[in-house]
């Protein structure tokens, strides 16, 4: 329970100083830094915000990680970003060392690589690769999991010859018909080892690189180079503005890959689709993931015609308008709702999600019955 003198002060931290003062609720020294670190950022159209002096930027840092939970630090850094101008921060290597690694924070250092001083270039690759290991130990394991149970599902064999049988799932699953008068097991249902293959499904992420797909380049960066570490999944990363470029062989280091990316510039979804389409060898073994906002910059009836012959092929065709936790994206509703018409599915996935999503595809599961199952909005032809 609350008692009123710290009711009163959190009122006073919400409205700040001026006239919120007379609210007879004296600070801390410890309060009245949060309360400066707070004005300086909110309040910076009347005080000046961090001011001029390099100086000021880190001390702020500071203060803020020193008195906030890391979850706000992260918004508070986002904010300062957006507000005061502070892309300066990125651009030396006391303020990069200051702040609290996120993903955001890789997404504006790609984004500013091109203006970054060599002095800190080095300090920049170090926080993306803090960043990128950290979201590897979070996310490998679940996407690896994933993938191999359905793979191994997917490669159940259901009537195997007598060599090939799997004698310990094929009893569990026959049990019901024990026979008691002969002490023994009826093997109804038999179920066999999978045939090996070299690679059981080949999967191409293709990514829109515009300035605001930037934390899905992030997250698609590290789910690919997961991918392509699993020896019955073929994996192709591909990513596109106006040109295309393909980053298969860089899957092997997920920072030399976002390091290899360019945020922002125009959309040719048609021509990164295309390319795309020549790298598939067996369609029907093929799922195919385009993150883009669907923002087509040149010819959409050629892209939507080469999505629907895509389709045709047998090739799983599944649209994520963002890959990130940002959650409802900005995408082309229009673009989106045609795909959905040619049984398309577009949707924008958290990265928890994703290795959900990918089990699903490699099981060949309905993917609106899957999205709608983990409560996921789906756009559909209606929506326009």
């Amino acid at each position: 329970m609350i008692d009123a003198e710290q009711r009163l002060r959190r009122w006073r931290m919400i409205l700040g100083g001026n006239q919120a003062d007379g609210i007879g609720c004296e600070l801390t020294a410890d309060d009245i830094r949060i309360d400066n670190a707070l004005e300086a950022l909110y309040d910076s159209d009347r005080r000046g915000g961090l001011g001029s002096s390099c100086p000021s930027i880190p001390r702020w840092l500071g203060d803020i990680r020193n008195y906030f939970p890391k979850s706000v630090v992260q918004v508070l850094q986002r904010d300062a970003f957006e507000r005061l101008d502070m892309a300066r921060m990125l651009t030396e290597p006391e303020m990069l060392e200051a702040i609290e690694p996120d993903v955001h924070l890789v997404a504006n250092l790609l984004a500013l690589r091109g203006i970054i001083p060599a002095k800190t270039k080095e300090t920049a690759r170090l926080v993306v690769r803090k960043v990128v290991e950290e979201l590897q130990q979070k996310l490998s394991n679940p996407m690896r999991q994933a993938i191999m149970g359905a793979l191994h599902r997917a490669t159940v064999n259901r009537r195997p010859r007598h060599k090939e049988i799997d004698w310990g799932r094929t009893i569990r699953m026959n049990l019901k018909h024990y026979q008691p008068d002969y002490k023994t097991v009826i093997p109804v249902n038999r179920i066999g080892y999978g045939r090996k293959r070299s690679a059981l499904r080949q999967i191409v992420l293709c990514i829109d690189q515009s300035g605001s797909m930037a934390t899905s380049i992030v997250y698609s960066g590290i789910f690919g180079a997961v991918m392509a570490s699993i020896p019955s999944v073929r994996t192709k990363l591909v990513v596109f503005d106006t040109a295309v470029v393909d980053l298969s062989e860089a899957l092997d280091d997920p920072v030399e890959l976002l390091f290899s990316t360019r945020l922002g510039g125009g959309t040719d979804i048609n021509r990164a689709v295309g390319y795309c389409q020549s790298l598939i060898t067996n369609p029907t073994d093929t799922i195919f993931i385009l993150i883009s906002d669907l923002y087509e910059g040149r010819m959409e009836n050629e892209f939507l015609k080469r999505a629907a012959t895509l389709v045709t092929s047998g090739v799983q065709f599944i649209t994520l308008l963002a890959l990130s936790d940002e959650g409802a994206p900005c995408f082309d509703h229009n673009i989106a709702a045609k795909l959905s018409a040619m049984s398309i599915p577009s949707f924008a996935c958290t990265p928890q999600l994703f290795p959900d999503l990918m089990a699903a595809a490699i099981n060949r599961q309905d993917i609106n019955r899957w999205a709608a199952e983990a409560d996921i909005h789906i756009t559909r032809k209606s929506d326009t």
